[in-house]
């Protein structure tokens, strides 16, 4: 997985927009594009973006395409955070030990 396409998927409010409505389940382009400002094409490209990133899967449904979040890639992305996070906090409590020994810089 590419990080750095997750986060960019991510930096748009809209492509956030459209993650916060498919927490609530799956769903098609015209229920995702009813609530925006914008047009069905529009809010399929900012599908595909999420879909190219990993975070959203697309099933065929006749001739619908239903959208639901994609909790492969976002466990992927979840797992690289923790660790970035465990690594933090190791780090810290490394450094708050050193302290406690009076090994002050």
């Amino acid at each position: 997985m590419a990080y750095d396409e997750v986060f960019l998927a991510l930096a748009d409010p809209t492509r956030r927009a459209l993650l916060e409505t498919l927490r609530r389940g799956p769903a098609n382009v015209k229920t995702l594009a009813a609530p925006l400002p914008m047009s069905r094409p529009a809010v399929s490209q900012h599908l595909k973006v999420l879909s190219d990133a990993g975070l959203v899967m697309c099933e065929a449904e006749g001739t619908k395409r239903i959208y639901a979040i994609d909790k492969e890639g976002l466990a992927a992305v979840r797992g690289w955070l923790d660790t970035m996070w465990d690594d933090a906090l190791d780090a810290f409590a490394a450094e708050a030990h050193r302290r406690a020994k009076g090994k002050l810089p």
